[in-house]
This record gives structure tokens, C-alpha cells and sequence, in this order.
């Protein structure tokens, strides 16, 4: 891809502002909207159209909570508001009748909504009904709408049905969930799940991929490993692509049908989509990692960007009650975008650097205009001339804005500092950093110390970690011990039952590697060095001041470390996938066998497994065990060795921001290698059925399995 590509989400904001402007193109988009695409591979952006006074059409937002979901994301009230949107109501709340202003729905296509949506139009509650429904309503359901509509007499309020393929959650530039829920891992491995539910998991996870294949604008090379989940949810979606081209003369991926830049004939540049069950390798969903965003996720349970913090209404006074404060990380977070993917000691610098940085603006410009402070800044000021004013209160905005979001931040750091301290994961995390070194014994002592981490879980997440990642036999003796040593710490055991039984199909699929460069060591004299920068120079800082009161006695005894650069199980398939001549033997050789599906030929395509085996690996013990129903589609050879240069990769069951950021870092360092030799830039997405955290993942998914097999 080029480097003017956008990211998924720029793809789907220019989507959803498509959707908010009416499903209206400006008659100068209308003659080149397919043109300009095959040019530069942006997407047209919209132009609110306006009513005959010249402002924008003023309507009512209905969604369902998916539709909540996806907007949510990406867009806030105020951009909503940009595109004439006054109120936004969830479909099935109780609503009051706005008959002067037109609705915009959002729905998934259900039979449900379908019958909520009548009602509002017998009840005249809008002047007209946009209806787009998030993905392809299947045609029983459309005629059965169209039914009611009939019998109604509703159908005049209906101006336009839309399907919109956005049944999918953008989180940050290049990561998605389906928004399938905290349940998909257990329905795929608990031998308690119905086919039924099971297949209609698997089509809800193909219609998600399908509609983010169609937003990237561009038909994938599928590869997927045999067995499982994987293979079904692969053979549908090739099915599906291959239908749609067959039998839609003007379909989503023809220059005429399409939302983004016309797909190339040749394979090797076009996506590869790499679908990869969970059990492929758990440590992921369950380790301790060092990045920001990371820690964001497991310390202050981030979900759909939105994050809630707990502090003290006075810091000096904590018995005054604490108070609860929303915060939203969204595409705007000049810090968040630049940090993300940062450990965090860095960021804990890269705070010092900005407030300083603030600090020197806001001083520069009362220094020019001769005011004591920003808020002393007067307009009537005799002393202050017309040109620096003028250039003062252009500025304001944006350093108030930056000062908002520097403030923020720091809210952020110190209550992750706080729950550092508290569960001791900078130990955690060191531990796990050269788990393989560590001994039967010294893992046994570790679950056996009190004073390691105040978060039971913690212990358990590290122990099945070592569990999975060591060579050492582990006895049955020796694993009494181990669930006696839990269990004394207050830990739930149900996930280890569970673990112990995939633990061989999970060591065959996993790959360690060395770190790819040594971690930077900090010397003693910097140990605390972007901690204690914040500390000294927090209370001149912010105008709050109380914040940092306690900062101090916070972050003595955090460690001050950068973490190894190593790849992880997904990121070394990945590579083999698209980078082949880079990757190591071992990551090929578990690739090999991967099928290959190209929905354009007439070739690759596979066999459909039936629902039951989409956990038939689990239920034989042997990856790769769907051979039994066919061969499949093998690779050739050339295909094995086939580069890409964008990549869509796909978890079913659980996705992991740890595994997210391992790829960006994969894709960002190898890009840079190959920018010398003028390659493309490497583009990975990466997507799963829903991004959980660790939490949620053991407890809300492996002890459940646990205690079904007791």
C-alpha cells in the first residue's frame, strides 16, 4: 500500500459520515467519486449538504446497541452534531414523536428491529425514515419487512434502505472486533454448545469479515491452518466473496460499486487475510505487558475507548469521598496516537517533555501580550498590541485543548501507577519477560509469597503462562502443589483444569523466539528517571496542583525498564506468511499446511466443514485434524512463497492488545528495514470477535470450560 492509504478507521468514520450526511454525494464528487479513488486510494470525503437556509439538515440518530457501538467508537456528540444530528436514541428505548424532523437508523438487520422500526413509522413519531442497516439483510427478512410496510401503509415515510457492511468495531487506527461478545471462545470449545449456536456464530463472524473486507475495498488471499474454527469461518467467507462477484453484476469490489480504490489483479498485491483459532497460543490474552495502552486495558478496563477513573475529591483529605471521571481516548489524542504502543516509563517521560513544552508556549505568549498568566489574558488591555493579541487569541484554543489532554494523561498515569504498585506488575511482568528460566521451585515459592501483588488473579495468569511456556515435566504431584499454592492465595483453579487439557494442541502451535535486539538497560542513575520528572515538576504544572500530592510515594519501588523486542506466536506466523524469505524455518514449517483460498479463482477453494467441527480439534487432541472431510486447498509451492505487503489478521475466540501492538511493532520495524531497498510499507490490521483483557478472558471464559470438565 502507499503511504496516502488510509486506516481502517479513516474508512469507516468517511463511512459513517457518508451515512450522516443522507447517503448524499456533492454533484462534484458524483462525476469523479470513481476516479479519484484509482488515483491516489483515499476515500471522497463528504460535504454536508444543507437545507434552504444554509444549514445542515437537522435529524434524529436511532440505533441499536451495535449501531451504538460502532459509532461510539470513532464519534463523538460534537461530531454527530457537524453532520446535523440534534439527538441520538437507542431503538428500543421509549421515544417521544419529533414529526418535523427526519430519522436516520442504524440497525443490524433483525426481524426484531425490523418490527421496532414499523411501529415507529405507524405511529408517525419522524417525518421520514433513512433506514441502513449495518449488514445485508437477508431476503426472507427484506420481504417480510416489505410485508408490514404494505399492510401498514407506511411505505411513503420511507426515503432509503441502505446496506452499509459496518457491522464491525474500530478501536483504534488498524484494530476491530466484531462485537460478538465475551462467550465466542467458550461456544467454540465447550462440548455443551449446540451446532446451532455454534454455525450461527460462525455466519455472524463471516458477515463481520465479509463487511470489513468490503470497507478495506480490496478481496484477500485467505490463508487459515486446518481444523477448527478457522477453516469453517475461511471456507464460508470465500464461499460468500465468490457468490457476491458471481452473481452481482455491479458488486461492492467493481469500480462501479465500490468505496476505495480498485482491487489489483495481481495477488501479491492484494491483502492477505490470515484467520488463526485462539488456541494457537494463550499466553497473549493473559500476560502482564509494559506498553500504555496495554496497562490502560488491564489495569482501568478500557471498552470502546471510554475509560473510568476513581480519585479523591481532595487529595489532602482522602476520607471526603472519591469521585468517579469518564475519560474518552479517541483519534484526536495527539498523546494517545503518539504513546499507545509506548512502554510505559517512556510515556511517563514523554508527559515531562509535552508539559514542559506547554509550559513554554503559554509562557512565550503572556510574555508577548504582558500577561501574568493565560486566564489573566485580556482583549482590553492598553499594554498589549493589536498584532500579539491577535496571534494570542488564535493560539488559545489549541494550547487549552493540549493543557486538557496533558491533564488527563497524567490522570491516567498516576492511576495506573497506583494499580502497578498495588498488584506489583512491574514484577509480574519482569518475571514473565524469561518465564522459561524459571524453576518448579521458584514459581512454587513466588505463589506461595504473600506479599507478591494484591490481585489473586495476577498469580494465576502467571502461572499458566509458565504452565504453557515451560520445558519442565510437571508431575501430578507437583501440580497439587501448584493448585494448593493457588488456591491459599485466593485464587479460582477452574482455569488450570481447563488449561491442562489444551495444553499439549497450544505448546504444537506456539513459537518462542529470542528477543530480535536486547532490550535498552537503564542504569541506576536513570532508574526512576521518567517517574521522577513528572514527580518534581507535577504541582507547578497543573493548575489542579493537588493531583500530584502524593506522586512521590507512588512510584518508589516501580522498576524503570524497557521491555525486550521480541516476536509472539501471531507475529511470527504473520511474518510467514507475508514475508516468507525473512521468517525463520520453524515459523514456516508450521505454516506450510495452511490452506489457500482465492475467492477471484476458479481454483482454490475448500471444502465446507459442517458446524460440529469447528471444535473438532479440541475434541481429537490434533491440530490440523479436519483432514478426514477432504484435502482442502493446498498451497503450491509459488503460493507458499508469495510476499504481501498488507495483511488482515483474525483471532476467533478472543482478541489481545498485546498481539495487536507485537504486530505493529513487527510491521513498523520491518517496514523501516525495507524502506532502504524502496519495498512498500507493511500494513497489518489486526481483528478478533471481541478484544478482551485478561480478566475477562480467564474468568469469564477459561474457568467456565474449567469447570465444565470437573
Amino acid at each position: 500500500m502507499g503511504t496516502q492509504s488510509q486506516s481502517l478507521r479513516d474508512r469507516q468514520v468517511a463511512s459513517l459520515e457518508r451515512i450522516l450526511n443522507l447517503n448524499h454525494v456533492s454533484s462534484e464528487q458524483s462525476t469523479t467519486q470513481h476516479d479519484l479513488p484509482a488515483a491516489n486510494g483515499l476515500i471522497p470525503k463528504a460535504t454536508p449538504i444543507l437545507n434552504s437556509d444554509g444549514d445542515p439538515i437537522w435529524k434524529v440518530l436511532v440505533f441499536d446497541n451495535l449501531g451504538r457501538d460502532v459509532i461510539s467508537s470513532v464519534l463523538r456528540v460534537n461530531d454527530l452534531r457537524a453532520w446535523g444530528v440534534t439527538i441520538h436514541l437507542n431503538l428500543s428505548s421509549a421515544r417521544h414523536p419529533i414529526p418535523d424532523v427526519p430519522a436516520l437508523y442504524l440497525v443490524e438487520p433483525t426481524a426484531a428491529n425490523l418490527t421496532l422500526i414499523n411501529q415507529d413509522l405507524s405511529k408517525n413519531l419522524y417525518s421520514e425514515a433513512y433506514i441502513n442497516f449495518l449488514s445485508s439483510i437477508p431476503r426472507p427478512l427484506m420481504e417480510d419487512f416489505a410485508a408490514q410496510i404494505a399492510e401498514a401503509g407506511t411505505a411513503e415515510s420511507i426515503s432509503q434502505v441502505y446496506d452499509q457492511y459496518l457491522n464491525f468495531i474500530v478501536a483504534e487506527p488498524d484494530l476491530f472486533s466484531l462485537g460478538l461478545g465475551k462467550e465466542t471462545y467458550w461456544t467454540l470449545n465447550s462440548a455443551n454448545a449446540k451446532d446451532e449456536d455454534i454455525d450461527t456464530l460462525v455466519d455472524r463472524i463471516v458477515s463481520g469479515l465479509f463487511s470489513v473486507v468490503v470497507t478495506m475495498g480490496a478481496i484477500p488471499i485467505i490463508r487459515c491452518p486446518r481444523g477448527g474454527a478457522a477453516e469453517m469461518i475461511a471456507a464460508k467467507l470465500d464461499r460468500k466473496l465468490r457468490d457476491h462477484i458471481l452473481n452481482s453484476k455491479d458488486n461492492l469490489f467493481s469500480g462501479q460499486g465500490q468505496r476505495s480504490a480498485p482491487t489489483p489483479v495481481t495477488p501479491s498485491s492484494r491483502p492477505v487475510l490470515v484467520i488463526v483459532d485462539r488456541n494457537v497460543d494463550l499466553i497473549p490474552m493473559l500476560s502482564h505487558s509494559w506498553t500504555y495502552q496495554s496497562l490502560v486495558h488491564d489495569v482501568l478496563k478500557m471498552h470502546l475507548n471510554r475509560i473510568t477513573i476513581e480519585t479523591p475529591l481532595d487529595e489532602e483529605n482522602p476520607s471526603k469521598g472519591r469521585t468517579k471521571k469518564a475519560y474518552d481516548l479517541t483519534s484526536n489524542d495527539f498523546f494517545w496516537s503518539r504513546n499507545a504502543g509506548i512502554p510505559f516509563p517512556q510515556v511517563a517521560e514523554d508527559i515531562d517533555t509535552e508539559l514542559t513544552k506547554y509550559k513554554d508556549d503559554a509562557n512565550e505568549i503572556t510574555r508577548k501580550t504582558g500577561a501574568s498568566s493565560l486566564e489573566d489574558l485580556q482583549t482590553d488591555n492598553p499594554n498589549t498590541s493589536a498584532q500579539h493579541l491577535k496571534a494570542a487569541i488564535t493560539l488559545l484554543p489549541e494550547l487549552r485543548e493540549r493543557k486538557a489532554t496533558l491533564d488527563m494523561h497524567m490522570n491516567i498515569a498516576t492511576a495506573l501507577l497506583k494499580g502497578i504498585k498495588e498488584r506489583q506488575l512491574d514484577n509480574f511482568f519482569q518475571i514473565e519477560e524469561n518465564i522459561t528460566k524459571q524453576t518448579r521451585a521458584q514459581m512454587l515459592e513466588l505463589l506461595n509469597d504473600g506479599s507478591k501483588g494484591s490481585e489473586p488473579l495476577d498469580k494465576l495468569r502467571l502461572f499458566i503462562i509458565w504452565f504453557l511456556s515451560t520445558e519442565q515435566e510437571v508431575s501430578r504431584a507437583d501440580m497439587e502443589r501448584f493448585e494448593e499454592a493457588l488456591k491459599k492465595a485466593g485464587a479460582d483453579i477452574a482455569a488450570v483444569t481447563y488449561v491442562k487439557r489444551v495444553r499439549e494442541i497450544t505448546r504444537m502451535t506456539m513459537m518462542t523466539s529470542a528477543p530480535t535486539q536486547p532490550a535498552p538497560q537503564s542504569t541506576s542513575g536513570e532508574l526512576f528517571k521518567g517517574f521522577s520528572s513528572i514527580s518534581n515538576r507535577l504541582t507547578d504544572r497543573l493548575a489542579s496542583g493537588a493531583l500530584g500530592a502524593n506522586f512521590e510515594n507512588l512510584i518508589s519501588g516501580v522498576k524503570n525498564f524497557l521491555p525486550a523486542n521480541k516476536d509472539i506466536t501471531i507475529t511470527k506466523i504473520v511474518e510467514s506468511l507475508m514475508d516468507p524469505t525473512s521468517a525463520s524455518s520453524s515459523a514456516i514449517a508450521k505454516t506450510e499446511d495452511y490452506l489457500y483460498f482465492d475467492p477471484r479463482s476458479a481454483n482454490a477453494r475448500g471444502t465446507m466443514p459442517a458446524p460440529s467441527q469447528a471444535r473438532h480439534q479440541q475434541s481429537s487432541g490434533i491440530p490440523g485434524a479436519l483432514g478426514s472431510l477432504g484435502p482442502g486447498t493446498g498451497a503450491s509451492f509459488g503460493q507458499r512463497r508469495q510476499g504481501f505487503s498488507e495483511a488482515i489478521v483474525f483471532t476467533v475466540g478472543g482478541g489481545s492488545i498485546d498481539e495487536y501492538g507485537n504486530l505493529q511493532d513487527w510491521a513498523k520495524r520491518t517496514s523501516a528495514a525495507s524502506g532502504a531497498a524502496g519495498a512498500s510499507r507493511r500494513r497489518v490490521v489486526y481483528g478478533s470477535t471481541e478484544i478482551l483483557n485478561a480478566e475477562d478472558f480467564v474468568v469469564g471464559e477459561l474457568a467456565r470450560l474449567g469447570r465444565e470438565d470437573r
